[in-house]
C-alpha cells in the first residue's frame, strides 16, 4: 500500500512564520503523528510540501518520498503535484498532516473496505455539530463530497455525515479521474472532493470516534487536542499502576514510559523519549526531558535534560542535570547542584550549591559545598578528573584540566591546579594573616 499525506498548506489561521504541520502536539510535531501512524499500515509514503518545505524536511523520517506544491491551488492539485507516485495498479492511501490522532486500526480498516470492490473508499463520521467540515450526500446509488461552502442553508443544517479527510483510492481511477477536476467553486480551487462525482464505486467507513479526525488549522483546536492526549496519557499509567497524585497539573508526553508503582507529584513535567522505572518518586514541581531513570529514584523540585540516572538516585531539590549527565547507583546530587556532560559514580554525593561539569567522577567521593570545576578556558571545555574515594572541602574550585588522584583530600576553600597524587592533601589557599587590634586603632585613626 502506498500513502501519500498532503502538507502544503500555510495554515494561515495559525498565525505563525512557521508551516501549521510543525506544531508540536505532546512533544511531536503534527506530521510525525501522521507519519508514525503509517509506518504500520503503508509500505511506501509520499508527502506533498508547499510553505516551509526546506525546513520541514528537515523532520521526515528517511525513505519519505517529497513532492513540491509551489502554488496553493487546492488538495486535488496538491495530488496532481505527486502524478508520478500514483501506480495505476496499486491502490493509495489520501490523507493530511494535519489530522494527528488517526489510528492504524482505523486506516487498515478503510484499507480492507476497499478491498471489497471500490474505486473509492471515504472515512466519515457524524457530528452533532458538523460546521467546517464536507458533508455526505446520497443522491440515489450515487455519493458526493460537498464542501460546506457549497451547501444550502438547509443542508447545513440537515446533513450530519462528514467526510474526515482519509481516502483509499484505485491508482487509475484516481489517475483518470485527476484532469477531469474543475475549479468552478467560490474559492477557484480544485478539490478532491470532487473525485467522489465521478465514481460508480463508492464504500463508506464511519469511524465512532470523533476525534481521529480532527483537522488542526488554529491554536486553540491544537491546544485541545494537546488536553486530549494529556488525560488519555494520564489514565493509561493509572491504569497500568503507575499513581498521578494530581492530574489536573501533571503533564506528560504520550511517548514517555513509566514503571509500575512509581508515583507522580503536582506540578511535574515529563517530556519526550523519557522512560522512568519502578518505585520512583517524582516532583513536585519538577521537569524532565529525555531523561532515562532507573528504579527507585526520587526528583525533587528539579530539572533534569537528557541525563541518565541509575537506580536508588536521589536528586534535588533545586538541582540541575545538563545534558550528557550520567549519575550511577547510589549518588545523590543536592540542592542548588548543577551537572554538565559528567558521569557521577556509585554512592558519590554533590549535596549543596556546586558546579561539576566535563567532569568524570569516581566512586564514593564527597564533593563539598561550593565546589566548582573551571572547565573552560576561554577556548576550549577541559575535564576533571576525580578518582574513588576522595574528598573534595568545599569552598574549592578546581581548574581543568587536572587530576585528584584516589582518596586524596583537598582542603575547603582550594584553588587546585596541578594533579593531587593519590592519598595526598591538597592545600591551595593563601596563608592567613591575623592583624590584632586592627579595627580598632583604623576607629582611632578616623
Amino acid at each position: 500500500m502506498r500513502a501519500l499525506v498532503l502538507a502544503a498548506g500555510k495554515g494561515t489561521r495559525m498565525k505563525s512564520k512557521y508551516p501549521k504541520v510543525l506544531h508540536p502536539l505532546s512533544g511531536k510535531p503534527m506530521i510525525r503523528w501522521v507519519l508514525d501512524t503509517l509506518s504500520s499500515v503503508a509500505q511506501e509514503v509520499g508527502v506533498v510540501l508547499g510553505f516551509g518545505s526546506d525546513l520541514v524536511k528537515k523532520y521526515l523520517p528517511d525513505g519519505v518520498r517529497v513532492f513540491i506544491q509551489e502554488e496553493q491551488l487546492g488538495t486535488a492539485h496538491a495530488v496532481m503535484c505527486a502524478k508520478s507516485f500514483i501506480n495505476p495498479n496499486e491502490d493509495i492511501l489520501v490523507l493530511y498532516a494535519d489530522a494527528p490522532l488517526i489510528k492504524p486500526g482505523t486506516l487498515k480498516k478503510l484499507i480492507e473496505e476497499h478491498k471489497k470492490g471500490a474505486e473509492i473508499t471515504l472515512l466519515t463520521a457524524k457530528l452533532d455539530d458538523p460546521t467546517g467540515y464536507g458533508r455526505i450526500v446520497r443522491r440515489g446509488d450515487k455519493v458526493e463530497v460537498v464542501e460546506e461552502g457549497e451547501l444550502s442553508d438547509e443542508e447545513r443544517i440537515a446533513l450530519k455525515e462528514v467526510n474526515a479527510g482519509f481516502y483509499v483510492f484505485s491508482g487509475a481511477f484516481l489517475l483518470d479521474a485527476l484532469p477531469k477536476i474543475g475549479r468552478n467553486n467560490s474559492k477557484n480551487e480544485y478539490y478532491l472532493t470532487d473525485v467522489v462525482k465521478l465514481a460508480q464505486r463508492v464504500r463508506i467507513v464511519e469511524t465512532s470516534d470523533p476525534l481521529e479526525i480532527v483537522g488542526v488549522n488554529t491554536r486553540k483546536t491544537l491546544v485541545f487536542l494537546e488536553e486530549v492526549l494529556r488525560r488519555r496519557k494520564i489514565e493509561e499509567l493509572l491504569e497500568s499502576g503507575v499513581t498521578v497524585i494530581d492530574p489536573n497539573t501533571t503533564y506528560i508526553h504520550y511517548s514517555v514510559e513509566v514503571g509500575i508503582d512509581t508515583v507522580i507529584y503536582p506540578l511535574t513535567f515529563i517530556e519526550g523519549e523519557t522512560k522512568i522505572g519502578e518505585d520512583c518518586e517524582i516532583g513536585p514541581m519538577t521537569r524532565i526531558v529525555n531523561c532515562v531513570i532507573g528504579n527507585g529514584v526520587r526528583v525533587e523540585r528539579s530539572e533534569c535534560y537528557g541525563a541518565v540516572i541509575e537506580d536508588n538516585v536521589i536528586v534535588g531539590p533545586f538541582a540541575r542535570l545538563r545534558e550528557g549527565t550520567v549519575l550511577k547507583r547510589n549518588s545523590r546530587i543536592g540542592n542548588f547542584v548543577e551537572v554538565k556532560k559528567s558521569i557521577i559514580g556509585e554512592e558519590t554525593k554533590a549535596l549543596h550549591l556546586s558546579y561539576i561539569g566535563d567532569a568524570f567522577v569516581g566512586k564514593n567521593v564527597n564533593i563539598g559545598a561550593g565546589t566548582i570545576t573551571c572547565n573552560y578556558d576561554g577556548k576550549k571545555k577541559n575535564p576533571t578528573f576525580i578518582e574513588d574515594n576522595a574528598f573534595i572541602g568545599s569552598n574549592t574550585s578546581l581548574v581543568a584540566p587536572v587530576r585528584i588522584g584516589e582518596g586524596a583530600f583537598v582542603g575547603a576553600g582550594s584553588v587546585i591546579t596541578d594533579d593531587v597524587p593519590p592519598y595526598s592533601l591538597a592545600l591551595g589557599r593563601a596563608r592567613q594573616v591575623v592583624k590584632e587590634n586592627w579595627v580598632l586603632r583604623r576607629r582611632g585613626e578616623e
